[in-house]
Parts: C-alpha cells; structure tokens; sequence
C-alpha cells in the first residue's frame, strides 16, 4: 500500500495525504519521523519527499535492499537533503553480542589488543570457536536469530538459501539487460575466491571475454551491496587508491556465512570443530575482508611476481600496514610479507598476521588471534581537518 502511495500520487501533498491515511499514527511536522522499508520497491520515491522534507518539516527513513543500484534510477536526488548509509551484515563483535558474551569480555580483549598481551588461554579458545561459529552463520539477521533460536545450522543454511536465492531473483528482476552475465559472475565467487591465489579470473567465465565488456555487470554487483571486491595495488604506498588496478581483484559474497553455506554445505561442523586438515583459507579472508569493510576500510591487496600476495593493506593515517590471514598451523611462514617488509622504498614499519594463534610478537610483525579483526577501526582525528592558514599580509 506505501507502494502504491508513491507510484500514484500527483505531488508531495497528495503522497502526504496518502500517508497520513496509512498511518495508524498521527503525522505532526517537525516531530514526526515516517520510515519505511523494502523502499526500491518504489519506483521513484526520493523525488517526492524532498519537497515534504523543505516544507513540512518530517523527516524521512528508506531502507531496502539493493539500493545503490536503485537510486541510480532516480529522477532528481535531493542534494543537501538526503544522507546515505551503506549497511553491512553484522560484524562479529554484533554477532557474540547477540549471541550472550558479556561486554565485560570484549573489554578484557579490547585491553589485550591494544596493550599486546596474550589472552587467557580458556577465553582465547572459546573466541576461536565462536569465529569459527560466525564463518558459518554470517551476519545476516535472520540467520543469527535463526541460530540463537534453534542452535540448529540446518535451520541456518535454509535461511541462508533462501537469502541466496533472493538474490539471483533480485538480479533477474532488476538488470534485465545483463541478467545472465551477472548471473554467471555471482555463481562464480565461492570457487574464484577459493581458488589458489582466490583472484577473480575472466577466462573462467568466458574464453574470450574482455573486462570492458562486462565491467557495467561487476559494477552493479559492487552498487548493490552483493558483493566485496578487494583490488591489487601494483605500489603498496600511501594513498593505496593511486595505484589500484582496476581489472585486477579479488572477490568475496557480502557475507561470509553465505559463502560458507556456498562452500561447504553439509560439511560446516567441520569448520565448527577446528578441523585443520581442510583449507579454509577462502572463509577465513572473506570473513576478514567482512569486518574491515563493516569498519571502514577500502578494500586493497598486493601480487607482485617477484614477492609474492599479501592478502590485504590498509591505511592508517598515512601508513600503510599489511595483513595476512592464516588459517593453518604455518602461521609463521609468510614470505610474501616478509619481502614487502624488507623492500625499503616502500616504508613499511610494521604488518599483521591473523591467525588461530594467541598474541605474540617478532621484530616489526604482530600474530594477532583473527577474532580481534573486531578491533580494527578506520579512525581519524577531526582536528587535523581545521586548516587556518595565516592570510594577515593579504587583507
């Protein structure tokens, strides 16, 4: 019926009508807050409001899925009225929030991440076994719920396939042109990212494909929110962005327990029982590059013939620091980074390694437990931002 409101109405009077004859609610300007869900269903319902929100003062929120692809259909975008938030799956902290761990905990680990101590042997396990939990629920709500409701990961993975195929519908029903090309390419990921260097490969999906053909359908799945791309950098300097490559990525489904699900369906407990025989490299990377984009972080990494892959580099300030995830015993053995580090022109001071391990630490490189990717947060300091520069002798 809001639907409706909006596809029919003749102007913004009219759709405030409509919607004050749907709401059980009295609308009072500048008090009333209308949110609505499931909004790209609309055909164009940001155009119209801007004029409710100028005039009548009420405030407006719309959330749905694939909106970055929809609003590029928008008529008019109200500039200087509209605000967007791109929403992630739940990251991990979220996650052992909901499912019982005492805020008391997660400060016991917040203080041993920044203040590099091992954590208590008991706690450390019990964390790795919920990490391993999060790699197969994911973050999606209705799966979350699902398990803290019925602790039965059957009962997730059917959350987890109707979420996937939801999606197929999605881009069946929103990109008639390219529908089967995108199509291809989402069915892809779960092999391409577990693949030996998990690169996205293009012959894969077709022989003869170029990337400038089908780059309109992998921006599409970028816009809406479907999935993460993680870019090679050929210079791992600061900014990473001057030397991103455009046709050369990795790529991982928006949720890590979808791609789990994807993976290993009917092999999961595996996963849940610590089985360091399998390979789980594919999962452990997705569920890093998860947070770190939950969290702020561009996605980046670096292949270089002659070093070798380093799974991920982010920025702080105007440093940059590498990240390899592990998910085997052979945490240590990471000659990739270890060339990056060594290669002075690049300035590297320090890197990270993620793993199953308890914190330790050897020259410049951290062995971080992967469950504190939880604590790492794309901050910056608002006061380096106010610029005064001296303009006395001009006036």
């Amino acid at each position: 019926m809001a639907k409706e409101a909006f596809d029919t109405s003749l102007n913004s009077d009219d759709l405030l009508l409509r919607l004050k004859t749907l709401s059980n609610k009295k609308i009072v300007e500048e008090e009333t807050i209308i949110f609505i869900d499931e909004i790209q269903e609309a055909v164009d319902p940001i155009t119209p409001i801007k004029f409710l929100v100028s005039n009548s003062k009420i405030r407006f929120i719309f959330s749905g899925s694939l909106l970055g692809v929809k609003m590029n259909d928008i008529t008019s975008i109200p500039v200087g009225f509209l605000t967007t938030y791109q929403m992630y799956p739940m990251d991990f902290e979220e996650f052992i929030l909901s499912v019982g761990v005492n805020v008391k905990t997660i400060e016991y680990l917040n203080d041993c991440f920044m203040n590099e101590k091992e954590v208590d042997s008991i706690i450390h396990k019990q964390m790795i076994g919920l990490f391993n939990l999060y790699l197969v629920v994911g973050g999606y709500p209705k799966a979350v719920t699902t398990y803290i409701k019925t602790k039965d990961i059957n009962k997730v993975n059917s959350v987890l396939n109707e979420i996937d195929s939801a999606y197929r519908m999605d881009i069946t029903k929103y990109n008639k042109t390219n529908k089967l090309l995108i199509q291809d390419i989402y069915d892809l990921i779960p092999s391409e990212s577990n693949s030996q260097n998990k690169r996205f490969i293009l012959k894969n999906l077709n022989e003869n494909i170029r990337f400038y053909k089908c780059e309109t359908s992998f921006t599409w799945l970028k816009n809406s929110g479907t999935c993460l791309f993680v870019h090679n950098v050929d210079n791992p300097t600061y900014p990473l962005l001057a030397s991103k490559e455009r046709t050369l990525f990795k790529l991982f489904l928006a949720d890590v327990g979808l791609l789990t699900y994807k993976l290993y369906q009917g092999n999961q407990v595996s996963i849940l029982n610590g089985n360091d025989k399998l390979n789980y490299g594919a999962v452990y990377e997705a569920g890093v590059a998860q947070e770190l984009a939950a969290h702020g972080f561009n996605l980046f990494y670096n292949n270089h013939k002659g070093r070798g892959e380093v799974d991920f580099l982010i920025e702080n300030k105007d440093k940059v620091i590498p990240i390899e995830v592990k998910s085997g015993k052979d945490y240590k053995k990471h000659s990739a980074l270890n060339n990056l580090l060594l290669t002075k022109e690049f300035n590297i001071d320090e890197a990270i390694v993620l793993s199953n391990a308890n914190f330790s630490k050897k020259n410049n490189i951290k062995y971080l437990p992967i469950y504190m990717i939880m604590f790492f947060n794309n901050q910056y300091n608002e006061e380096e931002k106010i610029v005064n520069i001296d303009i006395s002798s001009l006036i």
